[in-house]
């Protein structure tokens, strides 16, 4: 069952047209990549979906319903969750503050602090601390665990890579793969060739705005996909 849909979308900040007939789509439980170079507009199909950046042609559908209806503000409670380019931890908040952010939206579901804090330990541990004293990985951990707390449907993950040393990249994409095995869609905005190849069932290439290939990444070696992404 298909639970996020793009169809020929054409986006906009102000006049600035960004997105090109983008057609994307992720199922329930699935996992899902968008790769491309920076300034492409992999984050502008996210905002485009949140209401950030202008919908100027086509449809964007969500769990059954028009994006129209979303909002930043309101996705959280729609079911959709976003770890964020840079992670945005909140300063002045410890980890259990931070946490608790996600789970203001009231959405029931098998995420609370406990469970979290089984899937990331160091989050106990470290619950009382000032959340951005936190190391990088520590700190990516937080904000997944904080956009977990909202039980979304769909998790989007904005370049979660970013900054991390490679054996915390390979712990972050076994969680993923967790995560969708637990009926928690993911949608990866990625250039981690190796995280990406770990993590996605299907990847989405784009260039200048537009989708220019689109696959499974079953049977595609890394170095497969580096020259899919080479455009």
């Amino acid at each position: 069952m298909t639970l996020l849909r793009l169809d020929g979308v054409h986006a906009s900040y102000g006049e600035a047209q960004v997105l090109h007939d983008i057609s994307i789509s992720v199922a329930r439980g699935e996992r899902v990549a968008i790769l491309g170079r920076n300034g492409v507009g992999k984050t502008t199909v996210v905002n485009a979906c949140l209401g950030i950046a202008r919908l100027r042609k086509g449809t964007i559908a969500f769990a059954g319903q028009t994006a129209s209806a979303i909002r930043h503000f309101t996705a959280a409670r729609a079911g959709i969750a976003v770890v964020p380019q840079g992670r945005r931890i909140v300063p002045g908040l410890t980890v259990r503050e931070n946490l608790l952010l996600g789970a203001a939206v009231g959405r029931s579901g098998r995420w609370s602090f406990e469970t979290v804090c089984e899937l990331f330990p160091i989050l106990r541990e470290r619950a009382d601390t000032p959340g951005t004293a936190m190391s990088g990985g520590q700190q990516q951990m937080l904000a997944i665990g904080r956009a977990l707390m909202a039980n979304p449907d769909l998790l989007v993950l904005d370049e979660p890579s970013e900054g991390l040393a490679p054996v915390i990249v390979d712990e972050l994409g076994e969680t993923l793969v967790g995560l969708a095995a637990g009926e928690t869609s993911i949608l990866l905005i990625e250039q981690n060739f190796s995280l990406v190849h770990r993590v996605a069932e299907r990847y989405y290439v784009m260039s200048k705005g537009a989708v220019v290939e689109e696959g499974r990444l079953e049977g595609l070696s890394r170095e497969s996909l580096k020259k899919h992404v080479a455009v």
